[in-house]
């Protein structure tokens, strides 16, 4: 049994890996979000509901305590800010497992047309603070895992593979499920991917070139 800590816990892939973390585990969950009246509990024995942000050092620390693995699903033009203090953080409480999603094109690693596409939607500043935080995340001392989802679908379909930094995303999108699940392998066996930075998509199973191309 572990106990985790769910940064931005409101959002619809933290709430799918909650849903899949009480079926499956019996892990003990704190859910952090900013404003605690938007969060209905499942499960009043297995999980705590903190309200704070994430850019708040002292109250961050104060949610760590007796935490094993953080599981971060923030995401907004803070992300960078955010990132400096949950590595702060983690280091003041001497945790060291942190899962942290980030999204697809932050290293230029979508090839062809749809990278082009892909930065064009996100131009604005959205890819530039995901990059940033990307970088804060690699260089800390902690043990952690980056997952760069592919575009996201609410297909209620559990079927991804992965790529490593410096290899080529092979698809366009995945499920959010899909994105759960991985995040739950991770806390069940958080010895892996360790100081890893993964594309997540769905594989393409008819044999056709991926559209991006």
């Amino acid at each position: 049994m572990a106990n985790v800590l769910i940064l931005g816990a409101n959002g619809k892939i933290a709430h799918l890996a909650e849903k899949q973390l009480l079926a499956e585990t019996n892990h003990h969950l704190t859910l952090f979000l900013r404003n605690a009246s938007r969060l209905t509990v499942s499960d009043s024995s297995r999980e705590t509901v903190v309200e704070g942000d994430a850019t708040d050092q002292p109250t961050l620390v104060s949610a760590l305590k007796g935490i094993d693995i953080v599981y971060a699903n923030l995401g907004n033009k803070e992300i960078e800010n955010q990132a400096k203090t949950v590595v702060a953080a983690l280091d003041q409480a001497g945790i060291k497992r942190l899962i942290w999603i980030s999204s697809l094109g932050v290293y230029d690693e979508v090839p062809g047309a749809f990278g082009k596409w892909n930065h064009k939607m996100l131009d604005g500043g959205y890819l530039e603070t995901y990059a940033a935080a990307a970088k804060v995340i690699e260089s800390s001392d902690l043990d952690y895992t980056i997952i760069r989802p592919a575009w996201l679908s609410n297909k209620d379909i559990v079927s991804y593979e992965t790529t490593q930094k410096g290899e080529p995303f092979k698809g366009t999108e995945v499920s959010r499920k899909s994105i759960a699940d991985f995040i739950v392998k991770l806390i069940n066996d958080p010895s892996q991917e360790i100081r890893h930075s993964v594309g997540v998509n769905q594989p393409n199973t008819d044999g056709a070139k991926p559209s991006f191309y």
